[in-house]
């Protein structure tokens, strides 16, 4: 089993920045892709950015390219959202997720293993 807990979120203004952080506990950290999703309220949630297992594989939403980066430390057993250039619309909960695959995955129930998410609130 995997757990995840997600860290960094938090209030700015629009055109701030903020790093969410996504620590797991578990084996075989690297043997897994690894998501970002989010979800605004009233909506469904999205997916935003993923990972493979190795790093070398990375995907975005069209909404978040050239904004978010994502990236892992397999070694801290670590993946981070880094957010820059925050929209009003970027407001939301974002949920770190795992996949028992190294492969990524842009639909959500590919995703095995789910944080508690982290507030991210961006103001105009």
């Amino acid at each position: 089993q995997v757990q995840l807990v997600e860290s960094g979120g938090g209030l700015v203004q629009a055109g701030g920045s903020l790093r969410l952080s996504c620590a797991a506990s578990g084996q075989t950290f690297s043997g897994y892709a690894m998501g970002w999703f989010r979800q605004a309220p009233g909506k469904e949630r999205e997916f935003a950015a993923a990972i493979s297992g190795g790093g070398s594989s990375i995907r975005y939403a069209d909404s978040v390219k050239g904004r978010f980066t994502i990236s892992r430390d397999n070694a801290k057993k670590t993946v981070y959202l880094q957010m820059n250039s925050l929209k009003p619309e970027d407001t939301a909960v974002y949920y770190c997720a795992a996949r028992r695959s190294v492969f990524i995955t842009l639909v959500g129930s590919g995703y095995d293993y789910w944080g508690q998410g982290t507030q991210v609130t961006v103001s105009s």
